[in-house]
């Protein structure tokens, strides 16, 4: 319900919305840059990537592998090759070259801080030798959180990723290890690629893989089918977390048991999902288990859209500096100017349309005794 004088002028009304306009203008220009909540612990999660980024390249280059300046310009030591006996499948550079910016990682802590993760808390996560830079966000996020991890991989790599044959990503993290960057290691791990069973994968591949995972320590689980393979990966999540409830689950990449195939990796929506996909037929996943738990689910896959959402460059050829990005800091309202802003055009609005102020203010003329009183609309 409000009030509208008998016989408001066209000017009054003409002043209320230049008011309301010049407020609207100060607002538009005099916004503030506000670092965004745990600013601290995200640069500390970025600036821990970077070193464990710099101790995975330092290795590549001691094993006799030379960092390809067309590959990888920004020079990140992170950029496999196209094809090697380990790739399982085809991946597109640019992409690759996205996932190896260390502010990955503010943006991981970023997404388990939404999902409520906490010190001490037990995440399940799942990578694979395809993105070894949001692998490393991935532990360097836990890492500074202090939350816990049960790790199962996918071994092999799809081009441009962790694929140097003595140098897999299970071998990368071990480095991560020893250098005492991450603390973490890889549970259990499959020869990943199609259906998770190494379709595609020659002989040499496989036998590859399993001298990687044998000099790592790592158990395999061969499974024989995808089916049989997200069984097997839910199966061992549960065993190996006992009676610790499981917080939340981090996918890193694409692995067929872990997303449900190239339909279920579409979806689910990049970033955090609270609840399972509502629309269509969600292939059977390991990602699909846990949201039909109602835990959280943390889907680092499709790396453009996760770039743009967080003010990150897609496809960047220049060394990342720390701190880049909206998960640090973001433009927004002066939140002191709105609201004194928002006061101002209330008063002109209720001195000239409640009170009538503006028949007096702009006109010469006094109103007459009999003036009718404001009429009330609804």
């Amino acid at each position: 319900m409000y009030w509208r004088p008998a016989g408001v002028s066209r000017k009054a009304l003409l002043l209320v919305a230049l008011v309301a306009l010049a407020a609207l203008a100060v607002v538009e220009s005099f916004p503030v840059v506000a670092k965004q909540s745990r600013y601290a612990d995200k640069l500390a999660a970025a600036r821990l990537a970077q070193r464990g980024m710099e101790a995975i390249k330092a290795e590549k280059i001691r094993l006799g592998h030379r960092v390809d300046p067309k590959a990888d310009p920004a020079e990140t030591g992170l950029i496999g090759e196209s094809i090697t006996p380990v790739t399982s499948n085809t991946g597109f550079l640019d992409a690759k070259r996205t996932g190896t910016d260390p502010n990955f990682a503010a943006v991981i802590l970023h997404l388990l801080d939404e999902a409520q993760v906490k010190k001490g808390d037990l995440v399940a996560v799942a990578v694979s030798g395809s993105f070894p830079g949001l692998n490393l966000a991935t532990y360097a996020a836990l890492t500074v959180i202090e939350a816990d991890a049960i790790i199962l991989a996918s071994a092999s790599s799809s081009e441009w990723g962790a694929n140097h044959v003595d140098y897999l990503w299970v071998d990368m993290e071990r480095t991560l290890r020893e250098q005492k960057i991450t603390p973490f290691k890889t549970a259990a791990a499959t020869y990943g690629g199609i259906d998770d069973i190494g379709i595609g994968l020659t002989e040499e591949g496989r036998s590859l893989i399993d001298a990687a995972l044998e000099r790592n320590g790592i158990r395999h689980l061969r499974p024989e089918s995808l089916a049989a393979s997200i069984d097997r990966r839910a199966k061992t999540y549960e065993e190996l977390a006992g009676d610790r409830p499981i917080k939340a689950y981090v996918n890193v990449g694409g692995g067929s048991a872990s997303v449900g195939t190239h339909v279920g990796k579409k979806q689910f929506r990049a970033g955090l999902n609270t609840s399972p996909p509502s629309a269509g037929i969600v292939p059977d996943s390991v990602m699909l288990r846990f949201a039909e738990r109602d835990i959280p689910v943390i889907h680092i896959s499709r790396v453009k859209i996760l770039a743009e959402r967080y003010g990150l460059p897609y496809g960047s050829t220049e060394p990342a500096p720390i701190g880049r990005g909206r998960v640090f800091v973001a433009t927004q309202y002066n939140k002191a100017l709105t609201f004194g802003s928002l006061l101002v055009v209330l008063a002109v609005m209720v001195a000239f349309l409640r009170f009538d102020v503006g028949s007096r203010v702009l006109s010469s003329k006094r109103a007459p005794p009999e003036s009718q009183p404001p009429e009330r609309m609804v």
